[in-house]
């Protein structure tokens, strides 16, 4: 068994313990009123189902994707490691805080509601930051092109996907929204956007 096997298997089980909880957690929410199109679900899948191929599979020692561009070290991989949990956990407690308002596409609820609190505070889209957090925990790990470039791919997705939640969320939050997008921002604490 060799020490890549090994690795590997600790950042594939991060994900699948976050993927077993997300499943689980999907069950109780509230019944969806609006939901995207298929053509506007794929719109922000297509790029994310790519940047996350280019970040999981294996590219080969020959090819251009497996350049590096961070050293091949265990610091490099533990510090990958790290941000990984720290995405998957902010993500999980932006899930929690959302509560059943929450669903994997973009929808409206029943009675749905402007969740402004706990890490909604910090971001508009906390679990879209958490997970992009620990898709650049992944790339790290990692340390090549092929990780870099579904990061980038995997943020292109997000924010296609944002631009249609926020678009949703003030024609049916009206100036609450707008002022919510005024105090909060998108993706980046603490930064202009």
């Amino acid at each position: 068994m060799s020490r890549d096997w090994l690795y590997w298997s600790l950042v594939a089980g991060l994900w699948v313990v976050w993927r077993l909880y997300w499943i689980a957690s999907a069950r109780d929410v509230k019944v969806t009123v609006r939901q995207e199109s298929v053509a506007s679900r794929a719109s922000h899948i297509a790029p994310l189902v790519v940047g996350v191929l280019l970040i999981a599979l294996p590219t080969g020692r020959t090819t251009l994707l497996a350049e590096r561009i961070l050293p091949r070290s265990l610091a490099s991989y533990w510090i990958g490691v790290a941000v990984i949990i720290l995405g998957l956990s902010f993500a999980v407690w932006a899930r929690r805080h959302i509560g059943n308002n929450w669903s994997g596409t973009v929808t409206v609820k029943t009675d749905h509601v402007l969740v402004r609190t706990g890490p909604y505070g910090w971001v508009r889209h906390p679990i879209y930051t958490g997970l992009l957090t620990a898709i650049l925990g992944t790339a790290i790990a990692r340390g090549d092109l092929s990780g870099l470039l579904g990061v980038i791919l995997c943020a292109i997705a997000f924010v296609i996907k944002l631009r249609i939640e926020e678009r949703w969320m003030r024609e049916v939050f009206g100036e609450a929204y707008d002022r919510y997008r005024k105090d909060v921002p998108a993706l980046i604490p603490l930064s202009p956007w």
